[in-house]
């Protein structure tokens, strides 16, 4: 029996944990730190996703033999060479990627590059450091008039490091702002990119570094607001299948975007065991990059893991192995929509510690938890964060898997409790254009 570890908090965590203890294959699972939610499958570990030291004892105590590597931080700090270089953890499957293959996601200038160099199709882009600002506001006066401008910071910000801006002075202003250090480090170097207009669609990759498995793509709904407004957020729903995302388009991803990035991380020396999460941008029929993530998409992951229908464990097993092609994933045929709810003021100020209630008694459907806590002396379930809650669906419908996804959704109770109420429809009113 395989003992294993998953770090994070969040929902993708809790939807990992589900999966994973499906697996018959599975001993003792911890998650650090993990949540409320997810000490129902195993043991919370309070321990930091970025402390690598207490991680390596806790994986010796604990007999750990695969930690799955739910955010992006740890990655990008180097965790999987963390246990490449030490003898007692080596034997240890990491799924998650080495340092270098992470920067696809640490560095947007990084992923520029090595998307250009390759050939995937991606929106043309220039690369600001503060020695060449000045080329940097005059290729933003060159870019098309009454087109948004697209500033990104290069390292991890939250997710807060790009900004879609309608007036030039205005972007000139925020180019400085972010040069000078508006994002902190992350904003050292900025990537100003063309917009490109379509629609957006999440495309997961699990790989050996060899062989790949294309995960069921999902779209997701960053903006706080019904009808795409207000701010950006960590993402309010989700929903797979895409309609658009159909065999012929797939097979353009896998042809222009999935073969070359796994061939260029080849050709880079880069062995990359792990997640790849492409975010393409749907347009005139073709797919764009828009970004890479070195992990699962969260709340992609609670909609796309609950269509997976093979024991994810064997498929991690291979990962290790360098052998996924011996592998089969089977799909679930059916639409999973997944809804958010979120604290009041998210991504704003909110305040912590909201009793919640009502998670008794839902019927059709998966909750995911993301920001919860459990009260030691109550045995309450309380808010810790801004997102707080998901709940995931499904039918073999989109409009059955969205009503059965709304009802559970409207009968969970904290205060100023909060969800968007236009996860799917767009996509249930979807035309090509």
């Amino acid at each position: 029996m395989l003992n294993i570890l998953i770090l994070g908090s969040g929902g993708r965590e809790h939807a990992f944990a589900w999966k994973i203890r499906q697996s018959k294959l599975v001993g003792k699972l911890f998650i650090a730190p993990g949540n409320a939610g997810t000490s129902q499958f195993g043991t919370n570990l309070p321990i930091d996703v970025t402390d690598f030291e207490q991680i390596r004892i806790a994986c010796i105590e604990n007999g750990i033999g695969m930690v799955v590597v739910g955010p992006e931080v740890p990655l990008v700090e180097g965790i999987a060479d963390f246990f490449q270089e030490d003898p007692s953890l080596k034997p240890i499957t990491v799924i998650g990627p080495v340092r270098a293959g992470a920067q696809l996601e640490g560095s947007k200038a990084f992923a520029k590059d090595f998307m250009q160099k390759y050939g995937i199709p991606t929106a043309a882009s220039f690369t600001v450091y503060p020695e060449n600002l000045r080329e940097g506001e005059a290729f933003l006066r060159k870019m098309t008039v009454g087109n948004p401008y697209v500033l990104k910071a290069d390292g991890l910000a939250a997710g807060k490091g790009v900004l879609i801006i309608q007036d030039i002075e205005e972007a000139v202003r925020e180019l400085n702002d972010m040069i000078g250090g508006k994002f902190g480090k992350a904003s050292r170097k900025v990537v100003i990119e063309e917009f490109l207009e379509g629609v957006e669609v999440s495309v997961f990759v699990l790989t050996d570094g060899n062989n790949y498995k294309v995960l069921p793509p999902a779209k997701d709904y960053k903006r706080i607001g019904d009808g795409d407004t207000g701010l950006n957020t960590g993402g309010m729903g989700a929903v797979s299948p895409v309609v658009f995302a159909d065999s012929k388009f797939m097979q353009k991803v896998e042809e222009r975007v999935i073969k070359p990035t796994i061939h260029g991380l080849q050709q880079e020396g880069i062995l990359f065991k792990g997640f790849i999460f492409l975010g393409l941008m749907l347009v005139k029929g073709e797919p764009f990059v828009i970004e890479y993530n070195v992990r699962l998409g969260d709340p992609e992951a609670e909609c796309v893991l609950p269509r997976i229908k093979s024991d994810i464990v064997p498929l991690f097993e291979a990962v290790g192995k360098g052998n996924l092609a011996l592998q089969n994933l089977e799909s679930d045929d059916r639409y999973a929509v997944t809804i958010v709810l979120a604290s009041g003021g998210y991504p704003g100020d909110f305040i912590k510690g909201k009793k919640i209630t009502g998670l008794e008694g839902l019927h059709d459907c998966v909750v995911f938890h993301a920001g919860t806590g459990t009260d030691v002396a109550t045995g309450d379930v309380k808010t810790t964060g801004g997102r707080v809650l998901t709940i995931t669906s499904l039918d073999y419908g989109l409009f059955e898997a969205r009503k059965k996804a709304y009802e559970n959704a409207a009968r969970i109770r904290f205060e100023s409790a909060y969800y968007r109420n236009d996860i799917g429809l767009d996509l249930m009113n979807y035309r090509p254009k």
